[in-house]
């Protein structure tokens, strides 16, 4: 059977618009039948989406297969905690700041919840009329993962494609199959099988939740009812979804507690394993905290998270310049007035000029060295007094290394 459209032609545009465009905000996305599902961007990438027929059922089904050490009923979730739109990526935060989860989870679960919802968005564009809008009341402002809109698309695309040529395109995988003929099914398969589909099939679990469970796609598990289901021995049924509990905690007691000084975060975005290693050297015997990033390209998402309190930027850098990371790092109002120091070996007055222009704060020249450093760190953070005359002989020794390698 020929697949229809995945999604008519103004919907892809307006994906491809807001990449363009470096779009911030959400993206409603609207069908006729009533289903909503909304897509967070941040400078034209897709961090988040939500939505849908089973929010709670997909949070929970992400949660099983990438972070099972969580037991989500465990969770002391409190109302407020479920009140906003994207309560869902609220929690992946709150639980990643408690270091219960790892980044490397939360990236899967974006772009596993991403790729499900863009799915569910072209199989009911199969049945209904679909309208979008956009809308820029809330913006994530601190991403945790950032997922290409047009791979995205695409992988919904070859994914429809499949689904619809296996002959499952009126089954959507968020309906639940329930055994309807016992008996006829029990003279076709051996005795744990019929065991395992009376546990299952039972109207409770959707076709992704037992994709999961059983640890098998989703595609494959429900290529192998289809046969059942055409027979009329199996029925695939709407399930309810399955919201998180919510604890309500009486605490009227009012506790003010002083905010804790914490100690400023310096980091430093270059290339140069050496350059990273001085400054680190520098920073930490300052009694500063400070994070290296030597990939241009996860630099951002990493700033994002970090929040460091000043950023040393290298100029010339493979794939992304400190110029290009520097713009967009002024578009993000967390970062609207962060120090940002342009790193070069090239003293020039254009590369000054041109600095400034892209919104740097100030200028240090290659290669680096503790007092000017740390005279740039003073001139724009509070920091404590720490001596760095111990480190001199090995710092400099880094530097003419680094004089060398020039």
């Amino acid at each position: 059977m020929p697949h229809r459209e995945v999604i008519s032609n103004n919907l892809v545009k307006e994906f491809q618009s807001c990449t363009q465009l470096q779009y911030n905000g959400k993206l409603n996305i609207n069908s006729s039948k009533g289903s909503k599902w909304t897509f967070y961007y941040r400078l034209g990438r897709i961090v988040w989406a939500t939505g849908g027929t089973h929010p709670f059922r997909r949070w929970r089904r992400q949660m099983a297969q990438n972070c099972p050490q969580i037991d989500v009923d465990k969770l002391q979730l409190h109302l407020q905690d479920l009140s906003i739109d994207y309560w869902d990526y609220r929690l992946l935060e709150i639980l990643y700041k408690k270091q219960k989860i790892h980044r490397e989870q939360i990236n899967t679960i974006v772009d596993n919840t991403i790729a499900e919802l863009l799915f569910d968005v072209a199989m009911q564009g199969n049945f209904a009329s679909i309208s979008c809008n956009r809308s820029q009341e809330v913006i994530l402002e601190a991403p945790m993962s950032f997922t290409s809109t047009e791979m995205s698309v695409k992988l919904m695309q070859d994914s429809w494609k499949i689904w619809s040529e296996a002959g499952l395109a009126n089954f959507s995988p968020d309906l639940a199959p329930i055994l309807r003929r016992a008996e006829i099914l029990q003279q076709m398969i051996s005795p744990s099988v019929y065991k395992n589909f009376v546990n299952l099939i039972n109207g409770k679990f959707t076709l992704q939740d037992l994709a999961v469970k059983m640890k098998q796609g989703v595609l494959p598990l429900t290529r192998s009812l289809l046969p059942y289901i055409l027979k009329g021995i199996i029925e695939l049924v709407e399930a309810p979804d399955l919201p998180l509990a919510v604890n309500e905690v009486n605490n009227n007691s009012s506790t003010t507690q002083a905010k804790k000084r914490i100690t400023p975060l310096v980091a430093c975005v270059d290339d140069s394993p050496q350059v990273c290693k001085m400054l680190e050297d520098i920073i930490t015997s300052n009694g500063l905290r400070f994070v290296k990033i030597q990939d241009a390209v996860q630099a951002l998402p990493i700033l994002i998270q970090d929040k460091p309190d000043l950023i040393f930027l290298d100029l010339i850098m493979p794939v992304a310049s400190g110029y290009e990371i520097c713009t967009q790092l002024r578009r993000i109002s967390t970062f609207a007035n962060t120090p940002i120091i342009i790193l070069t070996g090239n003293d020039g007055f254009l590369d000054r000029v041109r600095a400034k222009v892209v919104g740097s704060t100030d200028f240090l020249t290659k290669p680096v060295v503790p007092d000017k450093v740390m005279a740039i760190i003073r001139k724009y953070l509070p920091t404590p007094s720490v001596s760095i005359d111990k480190n001199k002989s090995n710092l400099e020794i880094f530097n003419q290394r680094e004089l060398e390698a020039k």
